[in-house]
């Protein structure tokens, strides 16, 4: 059967029409953030500079792609139609079926759509496991920098221990199959998992200790939430089905915050170091405030813009990696529509067919430009501040 195909002007009004909820979602969001930017502190100041407002809208582009995959997706990314293996850009499936936007792939699946849903995959694991990671870093880091001598030599040795594997063969060795069909990656999941719950509870008691019946109540809505979800994330034990991850993704999280704490850590405690010695913490000293109070509640909070670059940074690394995984095979199953995957599919036959690499290449690129520019703006406000 001859396929038939539309014109290059068709794919990309095809295109923008199948992104009509997140174009909507962003004129929605940006319109409020610019008509508001001078009552949301440091978000509203990044529209202030055009690099800040291109982090912007790339982020959220990406961010409601994610969200409405459903409904920009013509096609589930798993789908295989025979008659549309290495179709090129723009071939229409016979019988009104629908078209191919960017193609399809060796296994006659729609780039397009894999390219979308891939976004989701990038989406739930990288910022969730950079949030992670922040929490183990800046949990061991305060102490670290705060209290100095053994504290500080013991968990920096270990911090310089990891940090001193090179990244990819620390990935490697982490989710290659030996490991991830023994317990080690649940085991390292239920402690890292803890950092969390640890970090509130401590927050909280710190903050309101002089006031037992609202501190009851938000350590009892930290330990529910926070078991709720822990024993859904390590032991897939959820009761109410919400909270569930795939073990291939678990894997990979637990990968991402373990390479990901050290470098955390180390900023953090650099961070702790040299605002400990500011006047405030020394007018916190003499109140008699704990420790741990002033660590939570005068030094972390002035170190949250460095923080803040950081993560987004980190984000973008994150993602990188997971495309780096993706493309070796590793982690995720096989037929996942991550971007990383996808071009490690697209790479076997490009010499013949180039398009199916293109989309998830660009994605991938996009996304972490976008983080950068994110990061350039929030490190300007930061000098600023």
């Amino acid at each position: 059967m001859q396929l038939e195909f539309i014109g290059a002007f068709q794919i990309l009004i095809g295109v923008l029409a199948r992104f009509w909820p997140v174009w909507l979602a962003i004129a929605l969001v940006l319109g409020a953030s610019f008509t508001f930017k001078k009552r949301l502190g440091l978000y509203g100041q990044l529209f202030d500079s055009g690099v800040g407002i291109a982090g912007v809208a790339i982020c959220l582009f990406w961010l409601f792609t994610a969200i409405f995959a459903g409904t920009v997706s013509p096609f589930n990314p798993l789908a295989q139609i025979p008659i549309m293996k290495d179709a090129l850009p723009g071939a229409v499936v016979p019988d009104g079926g629908g078209i191919y936007l960017f193609g399809g792939d060796k296994l006659a699946r729609d780039v397009f759509s894999r390219m979308v849903y891939g976004s989701q995959i990038v989406l739930i694991i990288a910022p969730a496991a950079t949030a992670f990671a922040l929490m183990v870093g800046i949990t061991l880091g305060l102490p670290a920098g705060y209290y100095g001598g053994r504290i500080d030599a013991v968990l920096s040795f270990l911090a310089n221990l990891v940090l001193a594997f090179p990244v990819i063969l620390l990935f490697y060795l982490l989710v290659t199959p030996g490991i991830m069909d023994t317990p080690i990656p649940y085991a390292m999941a239920g402690l890292f998992f803890l950092f969390p719950i640890i970090f509130f509870c401590v927050l909280f008691f710190t903050r309101f200790k002089n006031r037992p019946q609202l501190l009851v109540l938000q350590l009892a809505l930290t330990i529910l939430i926070g078991g709720w979800i822990y024993v859904g994330l390590v032991f897939d034990a959820d009761p109410l089905g919400i909270v569930s991850i795939d073990s291939n993704q678990l894997n990979i999280f637990v990968a991402v915050v373990f390479a990901s704490s050290p470098g955390v850590f180390r900023i953090v405690r650099g961070l702790t170091m040299d605002i400990k010695t500011r006047d405030y913490v020394s007018a916190a000293q003499t109140r008699g405030e704990t420790p741990w109070y002033i660590m939570l509640w005068e030094i972390l909070p002035n170190a949250r813009g460095p923080l803040i670059v950081d993560a987004c940074l980190r984000i973008g690394y994150t993602t990188i990696l997971l495309g780096t995984l993706g493309y070796f095979g590793l982690g995720l199953a096989p037929e996942s529509p991550d971007w990383g995957t996808a071009i490690k599919d697209a790479s076997r036959l490009l010499r013949s067919f180039i398009h199916p690499a293109l989309p998830p290449t660009i994605a991938l690129m996009s996304f972490v430009l976008g983080l950068n520019l994110l990061a350039d703006a929030l490190r300007e406000q930061s000098l600023k501040d």
